[in-house]
Formats: C-alpha cells, structure tokens, sequence
C-alpha cells in the first residue's frame, strides 16, 4: 500500500471518518484501519481524545492511517495546536503496519492526572 509520499499520520478521534473534524482529511488519502502497540493510553479532553505514551500501562489504540500532503500536514498542526504545545506530533508505533515508513501522530501535551480513560477506540461523536 503506497503512502504517495505524503507524511503517514495515524489519527484516533475527531479525524477519523465519520467525526466532526473527518472533513479536515477531504482531499487526503486514506489508507487503512490501524492498531497502536499497546504502549499508549488515551484520555477524554471532553470533547476530544488526548493520546499520550505509557509504556507500562498502556493499551492498543484503534484508528485510521492517512497519508496526508504538505498542506494537509499544515491544516492539521495548526487544528491540533501545535504551535501552542496543546499536541505534538510524533512518531508512533502501529501493529502490523501496512507500509513501511515512519507513522505521526498527535500526542496531548496537557495534565491527564484529572481526566478519564476512554479505552482504545473513541467513539464519542460530537
């Protein structure tokens, strides 16, 4: 499955098909469900997840596989909000990838210490 030189960005929220920011990928191309290791956790931020590493406890999480182009990549850093160190994107590892390259993701860069867990799979449409 070729990525189309896009950078590869493993969404696991709103983004995904079906949620109200999926129209923010219009124009990107999808490429298949995906599955994390099990060395993360997601958080309920409310009206969206927050992803964040956690080696000892974590869990697989269930989400999509984009591969999006330079703008695309813009839109969605700006969305996340990057520059305000709300998430960053980083690298993160999926199970059984079906391509071979380096797979981003948002990772949430507040406290979590007061929210919830929402499991592996975010099904809260808002």
């Amino acid at each position: 499955m070729s990525s189309e030189t896009g950078t590869l960005i493993f969404v696991y929220g709103t983004l995904k098909r079906g949620f109200c920011r999926a129209h923010h990928l219009t124009g990107q191309n999808f490429l298949a469900k995906a599955v994390t290791r099990p060395n993360y956790l997601m958080y309920d931020c409310g009206e969206y997840p927050g992803l964040v590493v956690d080696i000892e406890d974590g869990v697989s999480i269930q989400g999509e596989l984009w591969s999006v182009d330079k703008k695309g990549v813009a839109l969605l850093d700006q969305i996340e909000g990057v520059a305000e160190n709300w998430f960053s994107r980083e690298l993160v590892e999926l199970i059984n990838p079906t391509v071979n390259q380096p797979v981003h993701a948002y990772y949430f860069q507040g406290d979590v210490t007061h929210l919830s867990r929402s499991g592996s799979n975010w099904v809260k449409v808002t």
